[in-house]
């Protein structure tokens, strides 16, 4: 009898098949997703609102300023969810969609931080109406699903549905909270600078 040395050798017993990454793992995005939202939510209620936070020269208002840069910051969205239906293949793009979709989204999220600044110390956590307790609620989970989304983006081996549905969550928020504040200002007020 002759053993090929190149032969597979088989351990006795035989080795778990590799599993992923245990659920639990998925918690601490969640939790710092938690945390966010509630800290901002929190400071939103306790801080008096000043009533203004900003201005820009050539605005009529800090409503037209929040207004234009909410709609910068939701095309920018709307250039992530295209980048994103590229980057999975849903849709045909060029070979640089990654970098697209990288650069959208930085310039999304800078776009709505002074949004946000002056919303939660001009305005605060309000709720005296639908409109705006919904605008509150989800300003603060925004902030908190993007904390997730973030830290996810630096784990390896996640499941291939999970990135999307968090994105889809961000996108889903940026895009009700563009809803309930800056159209709602364009048409009640008029689209002015």
């Amino acid at each position: 009898m002759t053993v090929d040395p190149n032969a597979a050798t088989q351990s006795w017993p035989a080795p778990e098949p590799e599993r992923g990454p245990h659920p639990a793992r998925y918690l601490i995005p969640a939790l710092v997703a938690a945390a966010v939202a509630v800290g901002l939510g929190a400071y939103g209620k306790v801080h008096d609102p000043t009533g203004t936070a900003f201005n820009l020269a050539g605005f009529s208002s800090t409503g037209a300023v929040k207004s234009w840069l909410a709609t910068a910051a939701f095309f920018f969205a709307l250039v992530q969810l295209v980048s994103a239906l590229m980057l999975y293949g849903r849709l045909p793009g060029p070979r640089w969609s990654a970098t697209l979709h990288r650069w959208s989204g930085r310039v999304a999220f800078l776009l709505a931080v002074p949004v946000a600044v002056h919303c939660l110390y001009a305005l605060g956590f309000q709720s005296y109406e639908s409109r705006v307790l919904w605008h509150s609620l989800l300003g603060c989970f925004f902030f908190g699903v993007f904390s997730a989304k973030m830290l996810l983006l630096r784990w390896e081996r996640l499941p291939g549905w999970l990135l999307p549905i968090v994105g889809g969550l961000v996108f889903t928020a940026l895009t009700i909270l563009w809803l309930t504040s800056a159209l709602w200002f364009f048409r009640t007020f008029g689209v002015t600078t």
